[in-house]
C-alpha cells in the first residue's frame, strides 16, 4: 500500500480526518506558504506601425506567422507576440519588474531595426501565481459553504473555481491543495495566496 511521505504507522486516512477543516487551517497551525509567481503577462504599444515581414526577415530569434510575430528574449526570458498596428504582448515574466526590463528590451531591439518605436501605455494585464497548502481540500464541501462564487464542475475540470469579482481575480483549488491564482495586479495574487 502506498504511504504518503510524513507517515508515521498511524493509519493513512484517520491522519487526514485529524487535518484541518476542508478549507482553512487551523489558527496555531500556522504554516509559512510558498508564494512562487509562475508569469506575467504584459502588454506595451510602440506608437509606431510596425512591418512584420521585416521584423521576421532581420530579426533575431523570430517566429513568422501572417498575422503577428513571435519574438523571443533569454535574458529576461519572455516571449513577445507583435502585431503590425503596434501592440506587443509579452508573456513569461517572473514579476512586474521583470516583464518592464522585457519590454523596454524588445522595444529597444525594434528600434535598432530601424522602427520609430516609442515606449508607452505599459500595463500588467494578468499574472498567474501558484502555492501548495499544506493539508488537502475537499472540493464538493468547499463549493457547498462557498455557492455563489465558488463551482465545481468534475466532469469538466478537477479544481473548484472560486471568482472574486470585485478584484477580477479567479482561483483554482484543486483536491491536493494545490491552488493556482489568476489575476491582473501582483500585490492581488499576493494578498489572497496569504489567506489569515
Amino acid at each position: 500500500m502506498f504511504a504518503p511521505a510524513g507517515y508515521r504507522g498511524e493509519s493513512w486516512h484517520a491522519s487526514l480526518k485529524s487535518r484541518a477543516s476542508p478549507f482553512l487551517m487551523e489558527p496555531d497551525n500556522d504554516v509559512a506558504l510558498d508564494i512562487i509567481i509562475t508569469n506575467v503577462v504584459a502588454v506595451f504599444r510602440t506608437r509606431c506601425h510596425l512591418n512584420l515581414r521585416t521584423i521576421a526577415l532581420e530579426g533575431t530569434n523570430v517566429i513568422y506567422k501572417p498575422e503577428k510575430v513571435l519574438m523571443k528574449l533569454r535574458k529576461p526570458r519572455i516571449t513577445a507576440s507583435i502585431w503590425s498596428s503596434g501592440k506587443i504582448i509579452c508573456t513569461g515574466a517572473t514579476s512586474e519588474e521583470e516583464a518592464k526590463i522585457g519590454a523596454r528590451r524588445l522595444a529597444r531591439c525594434l528600434q535598432k531595426l530601424g522602427f520609430k518605436v516609442k515606449f508607452t501605455e505599459f500595463k500588467v494585464v494578468n499574472v498567474l501565481a501558484v502555492c501548495t497548502m499544506p493539508f488537502e481540500i475537499r472540493l464538493p464541501e468547499f463549493t457547498k459553504k462557498n455557492r455563489p462564487i465558488a463551482s465545481y464542475e468534475p466532469e469538466l475540470h478537477p479544481a473548484a473555481s472560486y471568482r472574486i469579482k470585485n478584484l477580477k481575480a479567479t482561483l483554482q483549488i484543486f483536491s491536493t491543495g494545490s491552488v493556482t491564482v489568476t489575476g491582473n495586479v501582483l500585490s492581488i495574487v499576493g494578498t489572497y495566496l496569504c489567506w489569515d
